[in-house]
């Protein structure tokens, strides 16, 4: 146990004794009345407007859990800093930047009165039609790790931090009602390891997930929640359920390992004492869950007292500009178009609706409330000393846009997907038919007690397609778009627009906002320059400007693997009922397939070139528990200051198993003026060779020599690599 849970321990087992059963059992659900809570949600978006509080006992000194969400920022009003999506930090490569940004997010929940932030989201993208992608870091589990666990970092300073879904949830309009199938070797290898290293960082709650998993739902799932977390990682925290319909069966939920059902009194409200006088719930699993939830209060809920004027604050704000600017990834720079120089005079043409609107990507739970939003269009106007040279048109009229783009120097094009064509999908497909506008009982129907399915179905499934055909004035949830994303190229409208000003103006540049991969297929070969700007949050279009007029040069990095193909995608059916998850996605399934990514995973470039040297490792030898240290000289061999991230992949071509191409291992990203050398250096556990062994029932590093390359992408082939031999066992 760490330090901090050690003293926590001793204060929260004699609170513990001080507790009735019944004062432990209110610990153990949300504070709302079922119809109060509904009530409070649907009509006056309360998710927005409040910490949703579980077990608070003033009568005891107990403050209980005050949780408030927000994967890009905190979630409330009250003009809190929005962050770019963590798919856009994903691109930044940058766990110390991502600490930080937890510490801003931490202050800001504190301010909020929260003292549990759930917006470590980290599930692995498997498809880019996932409707909140946008949430999470990218396709790769060392990445996700890495982040994830930086974020904890920085919010823990202050609070809670929970991660979330445990465990994959990846697609959205299915997670009601999808099982996912799954082998021990892909679960352990791909799919969970990232969770394992925020626990062991720390965390101090995991969400379960809506989805089943093997034929169990997540919420009510004993391997993985007591058989895999508590028991296989030891993780010392507690596990709270999604909101609403994260759990389906009270008995079976306690005895999985289900410590807290959110955010309401439901199942474990009006089940948990009856099963406990009848003997079918044990107290000890009922003071288990209880002194989880407490121990992690009194460590970490309440580490700070915090003035809301640190809300949005200009410190908050540069950080959120600085993120935004690391995450454009320059995917295309023919003709070295950038950077364009803010005083020389040219004309410049910016076109598309999105340059000029504020665009966070998803408005469900994750939904940020800034003070304001600065577009693209405000951000270049404000980085150059003549504005009246950067005309915008919306690009709905395409003979005027042609004529524009021809009387300009150079045009950029905004173009992408918003909150309307992938995010949080708030209405579940199967909350049942409608007959004679009557509410029918769909698969849900066994989620809530029988003793009062009758109002529930006349009064929340008739609420909620209401809720679904339209948003709250005051800025609420809007139910009626969203989910997984129907098309992954841009629209129609988009790509015509894009040829049309190409064709008109050849030093075009395409800025692509969205929140994972787009097919780019049908027209990147028309543009000399591309980039991703992602949702890049408040201070977006100050980020753009810092990377379009060259005082920061681009350094994203693709955090996913960018196809030329959907046929080059794993299947993706966003109705599903049932799925296979096998070892097989993203990069991975491009190299296994032979098939050549539009943009592989790890790419981005920059405005000035590099070149690596004399890759270097402290041992050549290591046993399977060891960790290896390595060094690489980057020179930065143009005319730019500039960041570079140099990733480390590994290869095992005399694996007994089918292992990919190659994996990353590590990465590092470092700041290298123009014309010096600096030096990275990155730390290689053997645990990162591993693969997960189902005869063992553990991970197995076979002793055998790996390949190791430090490039600047999955498919760089040009890095310096060397070779290393782990040997059976460490020396005595």
């Amino acid at each position: 146990m760490a330090p901090p849970l050690e003293a926590a321990d001793a204060r929260a087992r004699a609170k513990l004794a001080e507790l009735s059963l019944d004062e432990k059992l209110s610990l153990l659900d949300g504070d709302w009345p079922f119809w109060t809570g509904i009530r409070e949600l649907g009509v006056v978006d309360g998710y927005h407007e409040h910490p949703w509080n579980a077990g608070v006992l003033p009568e005891r000194g107990i403050g209980g859990v005050r949780f408030i969400d927000g994967p890009r920022g905190i979630v409330l009003e009250g003009g809190a800093t929005t962050f770019p999506v963590p798919m856009a930090r994903g691109a930044c490569f940058d766990p110390e930047l991502e600490e930080r940004i937890g510490d801003a997010i931490g202050r800001e929940l504190v301010a909020l009165g929260g003292n549990l932030y759930g917006g470590v989201c980290i599930n692995l993208l498997r498809h880019p039609a996932w409707g909140r992608a946008q949430e999470t870091y990218g396709e790769d589990p060392l990445l996700l790790g890495a982040l994830g666990s930086a974020l904890t970092r920085g919010v823990q300073r202050h609070a809670m931090a929970c991660v979330k879904h445990f465990a994959l949830n990846s697609m959205e309009n299915a997670r009601f009602q999808v099982d996912v199938r799954i082998a021990p070797r892909p679960l352990h290898e791909l799919y969970l390891p990232h969770f394992r290293e925020v626990v062991e960082a720390g965390v101090a709650s995991v969400m379960s997930a809506y989805n089943s998993v093997n034929g169990e739902w997540c919420g009510q799932n004993r391997e993985l929640l007591t058989g895999i977390l508590k028991e296989r990682w030891g993780f010392e925290g507690f596990v709270l359920t999604d909101f609403v319909m994260g759990l389906r069966d009270a008995r079976a939920g306690i005895l999985a390992g289900q410590d807290l059902e959110m955010p309401f009194q439901m199942h474990f409200h009006l089940s948990l004492r009856r099963l406990v006088d009848a003997g079918e719930v044990p107290l000890a699993r009922i003071d288990d869950a209880a002194l989880r939830i407490l121990r992690q209060q009194i460590a970490l809920g309440s580490k700070t007292e915090m003035s809301r004027e640190v809300l949005g604050c200009a410190e908050h704000r540069a950080l959120a500009r600085e993120a935004a600017r690391k995450s454009i990834v320059l995917l295309k720079n023919d003709g070295d178009l950038l950077p364009l120089d803010a005083a020389s005079g040219e004309r410049i043409a910016l076109f598309g609706r999105l340059a000029a609107l504020p665009n966070l990507g998803d408005r469900g739970s994750s939904d940020g409330r800034p003070e304001h939003v600065v577009t693209p269009l405000e951000g270049l106007r404000a980085a150059l000393a003549e504005p009246g040279r950067l005309r915008h048109d919306d690009g709905a009229d395409l003979d005027a846009a042609r004529a524009l783009a021809a009387d300009s120097d150079v045009a950029l094009v905004v173009v992408g997907h918003t909150y309307r064509d992938e995010g949080e999908y708030l209405v579940p497909p199967d909350f049942g038919p409608f007959a004679h506008g009557i509410p029918k009982p769909g698969p849900l129907r066994w989620l809530f007690a029988p003793r009062f399915m009758r109002k529930l179905w006349a009064g929340l499934f008739g609420l909620m397609p209401k809720l679904a055909r339209r948003r709250s004035a005051k800025t609420g949830f809007d139910a009626s778009v969203g989910g997984d994303r129907a098309r992954l190229a841009l629209s129609t409208e988009d790509e015509a627009l894009i040829r049309a000003v190409a064709r008109a103006n050849p030093r075009t540049l395409v800025l692509v906002m969205a929140g994972s991969a787009v097919l780019m297929e049908a027209w990147r070969h028309e543009v000399p320059a591309i980039a991703l700007l992602w949702y890049p949050g408040m201070e977006g279009g100050h980020g753009l400007a810092d990377v379009l007029f060259g005082s920061a040069a681009p350094s994203g990095r693709l955090p996913l693997a960018v196809p030329r193909h959907a046929a080059d995608l794993p299947f993706f059916d966003s109705e599903a009922t049932s799925v296979e998850y096998d070892l097989w996605h993203g990069q991975r399934k491009l190299d296994r397939d032979g098939v050549e990514a539009a943009f592989p995973f790890g790419f981005g470039l920059s405005t000035t070139t590099f070149a690596y040297r004399g890759l270097r490792a402290s041992t050549l030898e290591p046993g399977p528990d060891d960790e290896i240290a390595l060094e690489v000289d980057v020179e930065n061999t143009g005319g730019r200051d500039a960041d570079e991230v140099v990733q480390l992949y590994a290869s095992a071509p005399g694996s007994a198993v089918e292992r990919p191409k190659c994996w990353l291992v590590g990465f590092a990203r470092l700041s290298v003026p123009a014309g010096e050398t600096r030096t990275a250096r990155l730390a290689l556990s053997t645990r990162r060779l591993a693969y997960f062994d189902e005869a063992r029932d553990d991970f197995h590093v076979e002793p055998i020599a790996y390949e190791l390359i430090a490039a600047r992408h999955a498919a760089d082939a040009e890095g310096p690599s060397l070779s290393i031999r782990v040997s059976a066992a460490n020396p005595a």
